[in-house]
C-alpha cells in the first residue's frame, strides 16, 4: 500500500515543504529511505522502527520504501521523524492517510514513541500556511511557538499513539502507557511592554557622543565610537536599544524566525519582542559572525538583524573577521554556498563599533601614551579604508570631567531621545512610502539627488571639502545621507550649512587618527598593515 503526508524542512531561514511518501510491498523485508538525506534524517529509520515497536504497533514483515520529495533538495534536521512514522503507519492501514491532505507533521521521535521538540518551528509553520495547509501537528513543547502564526490550527502531539488516536478520533486504552502528556491547548503568546534596566540618563557628560548616537539611530547609520578606555563607549552602545523604535509585528516575526532556527526562543515567551543587541567577544571567528557549519546555521550578523551588532574593541577582532563586514553592510544579507546547497541569511543590522585609539588607549595624548608609532599603525591598520567608508558616523568619546561625574543635573532620558527618533522615522516612512527603502541610510544615488539637494553655496563648500580631503564616492554619499537625517531631526525640508558641517565633522576622526597616526599632522598616510 502507498501513503503520503507532508513535513517541512529548512533551507536557510525559510521553510520548504517536503512530501514524505511510503510504500509497503511484499518482498524481502527491509527499510529503505531515499531523497538527498542528511545523516540525522537517514538515521530516522532506526528511530522510527524502534519507536513504533515500543509503542505497540506490530506489522507483518514487508519491504518498506520511504521517499522524501523533492529528491534534489537537501533535507536535514530531526523534524522528519513524525511524518515518516505517520507515512509508514498510513501505508500499513493504521489510519486513513487522506485525513492529512491539508496538514503537516513536525517532530522528533524518541525510542519510546514520545514526540520531542525541534528547532525552527516558526518558519516551518509560516511555510505551511503559505502552501495552503490548515493544520500543523507539532510536539507539545512547540505548540506555543506555532500558535504565534494566526490562521493555523495547531495540534500538540506528545506520543505517536496520540497522533493515531486523534486521526482515528479515539485513543485506545493502554496505547499511550508511559507517554508524555501533551497540552491540548496553549494560550496565545503574550507580547509584553519593552522594559529596560538601563537608560541614557545614567551617562554623565558625553554630549557629542550621545548626539552622534541619536543621529545614527534616527537614520539607522553605522556608528564607530573611538576614545580612551573608560570613557563610556560601551555604556552608550548598550543603551542604543532603549532609543530605537519598537518592532512592528512583521519585524518581530522576521527576528523570531532566526532565533527559532537557532533554538534560542525562550519557552515562556516564544516570540522576540525587543530589537536584538548582539555583543560577540573579540575572539569570535569569522564563521561565528557570518554563520556556517556542515548544516549552515545563522551567525551573529543574522542574529542581530533588525537590531544592533556591537563590536567592542573592534581592532582586537581578527582582520579577516572585520573584513567580512564589507558585503553584509552593503547587501544586508549573507550567502553561504555549500555542496548541499546555497543558503541565504539576513544581515540587516545597524553596526555599532567601539575602539581605543591605540593599544594602551591614550593616543594622541603623548603625555600618557607610550605606544610606538609602529604599534599604533598596526593597531589602527586592522580597520581598513573600505570598512571605514562603510561607517557613516565616527565620533569621539572624550574623557569625562570630574565635574560632570559629580554634577547633580538630570541627564536626558532614553524616552526623550526615543521620541525624537520616532518622529524622524515617521518622516522617513512618509518619504519612502510604497518602496522597500525605510531609512535614510538605504537611499540610492537617485534618492540622494532627489532628497539631498544643496544650495549653490553649500554645493561649492562641499566640493572644496571633498577635494581637499580626498574623499571617495562612498564617503560623499554617506555624508549627504547623514546630513539628511540631521536636517530631519531639526524638522528642516532642505539640508542647511550646519547640517552639512555636522555630517562632515563625523568623518574628521579619520584624518585625526588614521592619517596622522605616528606622524605629523600634515602627513596623509594610510596603513592597513603595520
Amino acid at each position: 500500500m502507498f501513503s503520503k503526508v507532508c513535513g517541512i524542512g529548512l533551507l536557510g531561514v525559510e521553510g520548504c515543504l517536503v512530501h514524505v511518501e511510503a510504500d509497503v510491498q511484499d518482498g524481502l523485508p527491509g527499510f529503505v529511505m531515499v531523497g538527498a538525506l542528511a545523516p540525522e534524517v537517514r538515521e530516522a529509520q532506526d528511530r522510527v522502527r524502534t519507536a513504533l515497536k515500543n509503542a505497540g504497533f506490530r506489522f507483518p514483515p514487508k519491504k518498506v520504501t520511504v521517499n522524501l520529495s523533492p529528491a534534489d533538495v537537501h533535507k536535514s534536521g530531526t523534524g522528519f521523524d513524525l511524518p515518516i512514522a505517520a507515512a509508514i503507519l498510513g501505508a500499513y492501514g493504521a489510519f486513513g492517510w487522506e485525513k492529512l491532505d491539508d496538514a503537516v507533521l513536525i517532530g522528533e521521535l524518541g525510542l519510546d514513541g514520545n514526540v520531542k521538540p525541534v528547532r525552527g518551528i516558526l518558519p516551518m509553520v509560516i511555510e505551511a500556511k503559505r502552501c495552503g495547509k490548515n493544520v500543523c501537528y507539532l510536539p507539545g513543547e512547540n505548540v506555543r511557538e506555532g500558535q504565534v502564526i494566526p490562521g493555523m490550527r495547531i495540534v500538540g502531539v506528545g506520543h505517536i499513539c496520540e497522533l493515531i488516536g486523534k486521526l482515528n478520533e479515539e485513543i485506545r486504552e493502554g496505547d499511550c502507557a508511559g507517554a508524555e502528556k501533551c497540552p491540548q491547548t496553549a494560550a496565545s503568546p503574550y507580547v509584553p511592554h519593552e522594559v529596560y534596566d538601563v537608560d541614557y540618563s545614567d551617562i554623565c557628560g558625553q554630549v557629542l557622543a550621545k548626539r552622534a548616537t541619536e543621529v545614527a539611530v534616527a537614520g539607522r547609520h553605522n556608528l564607530l565610537l573611538i576614545g580612551s578606555a573608560g570613557t563610556g563607549k560601551t555604556m552608550i552602545a548598550e543603551r542604543i536599544p532603549t532609543i530605537m523604535p519598537s518592532c512592528t509585528m512583521e519585524e518581530m516575526l522576521e527576528i523570531s524566525k532566526i532565533y527559532s532556527i537557532c533554538g534560542m526562543l525562550p519557552k515562556e515567551q516564544p516570540f522576540v519582542t525587543r530589537r536584538p543587541f548582539r555583543n560577540p567577544h573579540h575572539s569570535a571567528t569569522a564563521q561565528a559572525l557570518t554563520g556556517g557549519g556542515k548544516t549552515p546555521m545563522p551567525g551573529e550578523m543574522s542574529l542581530a538583524s533588525g537590531g544592533v551588532l556591537f563590536l567592542d574593541e573592534l581592532p582586537e577582532f581578527s582582520k579577516n573577521a572585520i573584513e567580512l563586514l564589507r558585503q553584509p553592510l552593503e547587501s544586508h544579507k549573507i550567502i553561504l554556498s555549500r555542496v548541499s546547497g546555497r543558503y541565504e541569511f539576513p544581515a540587516d543590522f545597524m553596526l555599532v563599533a567601539a575602539a581605543n585609539p591605540c593599544p594602551c588607549g591614550h593616543f594622541p595624548d603623548r603625555n600618557r601614551c607610550r605606544c610606538s608609532e609602529e604599534q599604533i599603525r598596526r593597531y589602527l591598520g586592522k580597520i581598513s579604508k573600505p570598512i571605514l567608508d562603510r561607517i557613516d558616523i565616527c565620533t569621539e568619546a572624550a574623557p569625562v570631567d570630574f565635574t560632570d561625574l559629580r554634577a547633580l543635573r538630570k541627564e536626558e532620558s532614553s524616552a526623550e531621545i526615543r521620541e525624537r527618533v520616532e518622529c524622524v522615522r515617521r518622516i522617513q516612512q512618509r518619504r519612502f512610502a510604497g518602496r522597500e527603502i525605510r531609512f535614510n541610510s538605504q537611499m540610492t544615488g537617485e534618492d540622494i539627488h532627489r532628497f539631498c539637494r544643496l544650495s549653490r553655496e553649500e554645493e561649492e563648500f562641499f566640493q572644496e571639502v571633498y577635494q581637499r580631503k580626498g574623499m571617495s564616492a562612498r564617503a560623499y554619499a554617506k555624508i549627504l545621507k547623514v546630513a539628511r537625517t540631521i536636517a530631519d531631526l531639526d524638522g528642516a525640508d532642505e539640508i542647511g550649512h550646519t547640517h552639512l558641517c555636522e555630517a562632515i565633522g563625523y568623518r574628521s576622526l579619520e584624518e585625526k587618527y588614521w592619517q596622522t597616526a605616528g606622524g605629523g599632522a600634515g602627513e596623509n598616510r594610510w596603513t592597513e598593515r603595520g
